[in-house]
């Protein structure tokens, strides 16, 4: 049964709403005084419960972590069927006699490798963190190292089918009705010969089997940080297992209920639900904005003009008529989705004004030849070094070519969990009209992000999850979740952050001002606030909000910030076909300036 928004966010009591909720007095590890908490159902014990504790074969992998695979049911309603594998990683705490436990962690996606976060661990988190806990992640069914899910019969029918989706987002008809088309047969191959394990990566068969990792690494309850999409997970968990928490981070969030969809709202699209468009456009705007404030000395788009009024004129410049910059075409789409991708670091301002500049002097009829001419140079060195990039990045996560080309199924991961999770409108058919309404509400982004989806339409995919979780979202937990959300996430808004603060009773909203998409590690304030939480349960005060150290065109910027989650983590990928995706990473299909 569904719940709509208005009923989860007037707080009543779950046990009113859901007869099989019971409740018992937990710890709020927050203050320590008892609260009242609600157990997990008798259904959802049942399904985990009696599923045997794994043992876990743990040996020494990648120089300094250990590794570990586990065979779980594909079907916990039948625990001795069908299984799948999950692949595990674990870096261990490096003071073993203050070890608290473990430190469950999922870098988002959907289809991030939890094995590639916590591999990079030491280059991430702080030292309480690193000396106190093992940091685990697990890749969720179909992804990265555990079984993979394939909706197609080969690379080459794979690449065949999907040639309509070589572009960032469709721009016009004949692009709309290609990707249209591919993504339809996407849906209905993931329906397919995906089966059955498109069928069963569901968010709530990811908390399942968390569950019972938990229970494998000997963890009475569980400590958790996610981030980006790894917020939905957290949050699932919360309410499947309310009474199974320690303690729980959720940064970058997205609201369950939106992400879940209801009866009232499976019309839209995925995005008119989450508005990460509408956080994509307010960065952008508030970056140009501090850009004509700053002026040419500091933002060198200030020169030309209201960076505002003139990032529009160059979105129509290159919608009328892409620039070629030798040999290289980059569109409108290609302009939004790099700037989206730029958008998703602190110090992305830094890349956004000069390639707006040169974008700008290549498109422009008043300027003159050599500017024109230099601004095109540099256009296709910075396009050349991207490409160099990209080119090492698939160098060193493909498989090794012995047994024929590699199948990348990372579109096809993502699917498994977008398109099984939550509502979707019926007919792909209906997404041109769909995402130009978007356009409407969120300029340049509501396209980027709504035909991240088309796939999951209903006249293609149709495989089910019997089991996937849709609510009540609003259960008491034995710990509060901190939510920590920026105010200028282009991926995931804030208003979800606060949103789904207000399911969880109990739960804390830790807010930051700050860039790019997730905020820990913007600023000693936010890192500090969460790693205190993790260690010790202490919540940061009610109503804090942190500053982050890089502002866009300030006088003293702050730092330029290396990504979170980027660490070397090349020694994984050799020998695998499994690829090793950054932190946070909840991108629609994009690219950055040039890489296409």
């Amino acid at each position: 049964m569904r719940f709509g928004p208005r009923i989860l966010a007037a707080g009543v009591a779950a046990a009113a709403l859901v007869p099989a909720l019971t409740v018992s007095a937990l710890a709020d590890p927050g203050t320590g005084r008892a609260q009242v908490g609600d157990t997990t159902s008798p259904v959802e014990a049942k399904r985990v419960d009696r599923v045997p504790t794994p043992k876990l074969g743990w040996y020494k992998c990648y120089d300094y972590a250990e590794c570990a695979t586990v065979r779980l049911p594909l079907d916990y309603d039948d625990p001795k069927g069908a299984t799948t594998e999950i692949a595990v990683l674990r870096v261990k705490a490096r003071n073993a006699k203050k070890r608290i436990g473990s430190l469950f962690v999922n870098p988002g996606g959907p289809g991030g490798q939890g094995t590639a976060l916590a591999y990079g661990a030491p280059d991430i988190f702080g030292a309480d963190v690193l000396d106190r806990f093992d940091v685990v992640g697990f890749d969720p069914r179909g992804v990265g190292f555990s079984s993979n899910v394939t909706c197609f019969k080969s690379a080459r029918e794979q690449t065949l089918a999907m040639t309509g989706m070589q572009v960032p987002f469709p721009v016009g008809a004949k692009e709309q009705a290609a990707y249209t088309k591919s993504g339809k047969a996407l849906g209905k191959g993931c329906s397919t010969t995906g089966k059955p394990l498109s069928g069963s990566m569901s968010t709530a068969e990811a908390a399942r089997d968390m569950d019972v990792l938990r229970r494998a690494v000997g963890d009475k309850k569980l400590s958790y940080l996610g981030f980006s999409y790894g917020t939905a997970l957290a949050q699932y968990y919360a309410n499947m297992f309310p009474d199974r928490l320690r303690v729980m981070v959720a940064d970058g969030v997205l609201n369950p209920v939106s992400w879940a969809g209801t009866r009232a709202t499976e019309g839209q699209l995925l995005d008119d639900r989450l508005k990460s468009a509408d956080g994509s456009y307010k960065a952008l705007k508030e970056m140009l904005v501090r850009c004509g404030k700053a002026g040419k000395k500091r933002c060198s788009f200030a020169a030309y003009g209201d960076p505002v009024k003139n990032f529009d004129v160059l979105a129509k410049r290159l919608k009328a008529k892409p620039v070629e910059i030798e040999g290289a075409k980059i569109t409108y789409a290609d302009l939004v989705a790099g700037i989206l991708g730029l958008l998703y670091y602190p110090d992305g301002y830094l890349s956004v004004d000069p390639s707006l500049t040169d974008l700008w002097k290549a498109t422009s009829p008043k300027v003159e030849a050599k500017q024109a001419e230099a601004a095109r140079h540099a256009l296709a060195a910075r396009i050349a070094e991207r490409r160099a990039e990209v080119a090492q990045q698939k160098k060193s996560a493909a498989n090794v070519l012995a047994k024929g080309f590699p199948y990348d199924n990372g579109l096809d991961a993502l699917s498994g969990v977008l398109c099984t999770d939550g509502a979707h409108p019926k007919k792909a058919g209906d997404w041109p009209a769909l995402t130009a309404a978007s356009d409407k509400r969120a300029p340049y982004f509501g396209s980027a992000w709504g035909w991240s989806t088309v796939q999951c339409a209903r006249d293609g995919w149709t495989v089910r999850d019997e089991d996937a979780y849709t609510g009540p979202f609003n259960r008491r937990t034995s710990a509060p979740v901190l939510f920590v959300g920026d105010y200028y996430d282009p991926a995931t808004n804030y208003d979800d952050a606060v949103s789904s603060s207000k399911l969880l009773p109990g739960s804390r909203l830790l807010s930051s001002d700050s860039w790019g998409h997730t905020a820990y590690g913007t600023s000693a304030c936010v890192t500090g606030a969460v790693e205190t939480y993790l260690v010790s349960g202490k919540l940061p005060p009610a109503g804090k909000v942190c500053v982050g150290d890089v502002q866009p065109f300030a006088k003293d910027p702050g730092a330029a910030l290396k990504p979170r989650g980027q660490a070397d983590a090349s020694a994984m990928a050799a020998g695998h076909g499994a690829k090793l995706p950054a932190v946070a990473t909840r991108l629609p299909s994009s690219v950055l300036l040039g890489t296409r």
